[in-house]
């Protein structure tokens, strides 16, 4: 994740230790004191759901899968999360409030020192259970709203999910459980962009997560619908743009980009251009410290069979099965020479990226997109909206070492 309101407007949050090495600095309660060590862990709590999105990464069905961990399974691997030292569980799915036991399973985890945080489609979300997940020590919901109604409930293939989802917003805020939105930008719901980070202002969220496409799961059924590179980036600068209005206006609204690195470059480039160059600098040193994309160090994903992958996103490939090693043995092992490749991809980097004088800072973006879009693991991803002046740095100068020439 990419925050741009720390990036931008300074913006203290709960994260600036974990991601930026800046914990000292910051006037909020911090996730870990240090930047993370150990990946947090997208756990895929079950593959069912209660709607059928045409973006899902993790293939979610309304019906039931086979080989879904029990509640004593689903401790037994929270355990060996703790043990390695996992700093944050991301209880996902399909839709993890299909799982009579979530709450249990929340609890057990905070028990054992672990930050339990949960991604929602928000409609099963009630008033009675967002309390419930509170009291069992629920550190945050993210509830994914991907447009304006209509456009919404296309997204997610049910009249009336907009205004459930909203209605679980609410539920989590009535309760006092820190609560985000997070919206998926694509063709179609992109001229929602603007409304839907209203609607975040005007229900009392103080977080937003933009996140691009990734080509996994049903998201690889939908390539097309993906906005152009160009499309992309003035995307990006909307985001940007809202976040520094929102600020000039004194609202503390939480602005992260996920899920394409080449933002981070973009966000320098942004900073120069608005602020002048020791802002560029400053973004940069930031930026280097978070370390670009995080695929196969920084982020791991455990789905509902036990399965360990490079990143939520990245479901067609497995690393191990916990059921079979502990996930930290797993993680660890660096015999698999994809997890090999992907913690040193510095030495494979192909085409531009091998060049860029922001690789330190992007690491070459989504390699899941690249190996989808061109079938080379190393090739440049097909969503970067750089220049060639910003690329090689022909226009504005070098960052490369983390210091402008």
């Amino acid at each position: 994740m990419i925050s741009i309101s720390k990036l931008l407007c300074d913006l203290d949050a709960e994260g600036d230790g974990l991601r930026y090495d800046a914990a000292e600095g910051s006037e909020k309660p911090q996730i870990t004191e240090k930047k993370q060590r150990r990946p947090v862990v997208v756990w895929n709590t079950t593959r069912r759901c209660n709607l059928y999105c045409s973006h899902c990464y993790a293939g979610a069905d309304l019906d039931p899968a086979s080989g879904e961990f029990t509640t004593a399974e689903g401790k037994a691997f929270l355990d060996q999360l703790a043990d390695y030292g996992a700093p944050v569980v991301l209880f996902s799915g399909g839709e993890p409030l299909v799982r009579d036991d979530l709450v249990e399973l929340v609890s057990y985890a905070a028990d054992q020192g672990l930050r339990p945080v949960l991604s929602s489609n928000g409609t099963l979300i009630t008033h009675e259970k967002a309390a419930a997940l509170r009291d069992a020590g629920l550190q945050y919901a993210g509830i994914s709203v991907d447009g304006l109604p209509e456009r919404n409930d296309q997204f997610r293939g049910e009249d009336g999910a907009f205004d459930a989802a909203v209605r679980g917003i609410e539920n989590c805020l009535e309760v006092g459980l820190k609560t985000g939105l997070r919206y998926t930008i694509t063709e179609a719901n992109a001229p929602d962009l603007e409304g839907v980070v209203d609607l975040l202002a005007e229900k009392g969220l103080d977080r937003f997560c933009f996140y691009h496409l990734d080509y996994g799961g049903r998201g690889a059924e939908i390539v097309d619908a993906d906005l152009t590179p160009q499309e992309k980036r003035e995307a990006v600068r909307r985001v940007a743009d809202m976040t520094l209005e929102y600020h000039d206006r004194g609202e503390e609204i939480e602005t992260l980009l996920v899920g394409n690195y080449a933002d981070a470059a973009f966000l320098v480039e942004y900073a120069r251009e608005e602020f002048g160059e020791a802002k560029a600098q400053a973004v940069y040193d930031y930026l280097e410290r978070n370390g670009g994309d995080p695929t196969g160090e920084r982020i791991a994903d455990v789905d509902y069979q036990g399965n360990v992958h490079l990143t939520q996103f990245w479901q067609g490939y497995s690393l191990g099965n916990v059921r079979d090693r502990p996930f930290g043995e797993i993680w660890e092992d660096e015999s698999n020479p994809l997890l090999e490749a992907l913690r040193n991809r510095e030495e494979h980097l192909k085409g531009k990226c091998a060049d860029c004088q922001y690789q330190s800072i992007c690491r070459g973006a989504s390699r899941l997109r690249a190996l989808a879009a061109t079938g080379d693991l190393f090739e440049p991803d097909p969503q970067c909206y750089l220049t060639d002046d910003e690329v090689f740095g022909t226009e504005a100068g070098s960052m490369v070492g983390g210091a402008a020439d």
